[in-house]
């Protein structure tokens, strides 16, 4: 578990979605915070208007450049200028919301992300009773294959004294080779639930793993009838209707006027990194786009069908949450019922076969009766221990679903 906590590619791509959701929300600091620029360009003019422009900025205007013939006939003139400016914003209405939407929109990649931890949890838990199930079929399997041999071996000693016929023997060889079979299948099965936890735990060497222990039924108690509202993935839901909301409430305030405030500082000189001379501008811009053709309208309707279709499927969610907490709660209690009646039976194959070994060994019982028995013994066993299986998965299933 701390290995997939650790390694697992899921999480760690939830993590990287939480990241860009940061990287979203930082964006909307520009809604706050200044927008500072610095420049330095270099020109050089024979324009008239330009030139006298220049050194006006570089604050070396003459008497004699006031001569026709010097403003209409100017030489070239080089400038410098560095120049800072800054922009700020002070009355964003649609920003401070689009900001709003923004921080909705990483509260639910961070619920979405706790509850992919919670996902993988269930998921590791159903790997390795998994797992567990694959070595207890095997351990069945070989149990079941050392009774098959000895009544293989029985079988041939009565072959010899004449008591069976060879039909029985090759019966008895029959039932031999399909445990073989079985037992090749449940091997298989202990490496392909092996390879599926080294996946969940990113490990590329693929080991062969054993369970700490072995398959057991798992205690249960829940209490919870309904789906609580403050499981992580509704409440990402719930954080991403939220940020749908925010948006359609942004794009009704980009009607408003927006007001910012600028200013800059310029340095000039005709000679590069010098600065001789300066200046500096400020003051404060109220715009408002009346309006923007029919945009902003489609734009704003857009975004209130989207926060309205948000709602619906959080409203649906919710729903089919409560369907599958009501179907998985039915589940384990009729796990819990099959897990009375597999026991009962396996008691009850378990005592049939014992008999008919007995009498088999003393000659009074069939081969075909004693193959069935022994047949109908495994499956009891293997059903058993399935539906330990199935009872356990449905208990981790309804933690799952009734985690907070």
């Amino acid at each position: 578990m701390n290995r997939v906590m650790e390694q697992n590619k899921s999480l760690k791509i939830s993590e990287k979605d939480i990241m860009a959701a940061e990287g979203d929300f930082r964006q909307t600091n520009a809604v706050l915070f200044p927008n500072i620029s610095l420049s330095q360009t270099g020109i050089a003019t024979n324009n008239p208007l330009m030139a006298f422009g220049i050194k006006l900025n570089q604050q070396i205007v003459t008497q004699a450049d006031f001569n026709p013939d010097f403003l209409n006939n100017p030489n070239q003139i080089q400038d410098y200028a560095t120049r800072i400016e800054i922009q700020q914003p002070l009355l964003n209405f649609d920003g401070f919301y689009q900001r709003k939407a923004a921080k909705a929109k990483l509260t639910a990649s961070e619920y979405q992300s706790g509850r992919t931890r919670d996902y993988l949890i269930l998921e590791v838990e159903k790997s390795y009773m998994q797992l567990q199930l694959a070595y207890k079929t095997v351990e069945v399997l070989e149990k079941t294959k050392e009774a098959a041999m000895e009544n293989k071996r029985l079988a041939e000693n009565s072959f010899k004294q004449g008591y069976l016929q060879r039909s029985d023997v090759l019966a008895v060889e029959v039932r031999v080779t399909e445990i073989d079979n079985q037992l090749q299948y449940a091997k298989s099965n202990i490496q392909n639930a092996s390879n599926y936890l080294s996946v969940i735990m990113n490990d590329s060497t693929y080991q062969l793993m054993t369970p700490a222990d072995s398959l057991k039924i798992l205690a249960t108690q829940f209490s919870l009838n309904s789906v609580s509202e403050n499981r992580k993935d509704i409440l990402a839901m719930e954080s991403a209707k939220e940020a749908y909301y925010q948006i359609y409430r942004s794009d009704k305030m980009s009607f408003l006027p927006k007001l910012n405030a600028f200013g800059s500082y310029e340095l000039h000189d005709d000679q590069v990194f010098q600065g001789s001379a300066n200046s500096y501008l400020f003051g404060a811009e109220l715009r408002w786009d009346v309006l923007n053709g029919t945009k902003r309208f489609g734009k704003a309707h857009k975004s209130k069908a989207e926060f309205e279709k948000a709602n619906l499927e959080l409203e649906q969610y919710k729903s089919k949450s409560q369907l599958e907490l009501n179907k998985a709660r039915r589940m384990l209690k009729d796990t819990k019922n099959n897990l009375e009646l597999t026991t009962l039976a396996l008691n009850q194959s378990k005592e049939a076969l014992r008999i008919r070994s007995n009498r088999f060994a003393q000659g009074l019982e069939k081969t075909t009766d004693l193959l069935l028995a022994e047949t109908q013994y495994a499956q009891k066993q293997l059903e058993y221990y399935f539906t330990i299986f199935q009872h356990n998965s449905a208990v981790a299933y309804m933690e799952f679903l009734t985690k907070e």
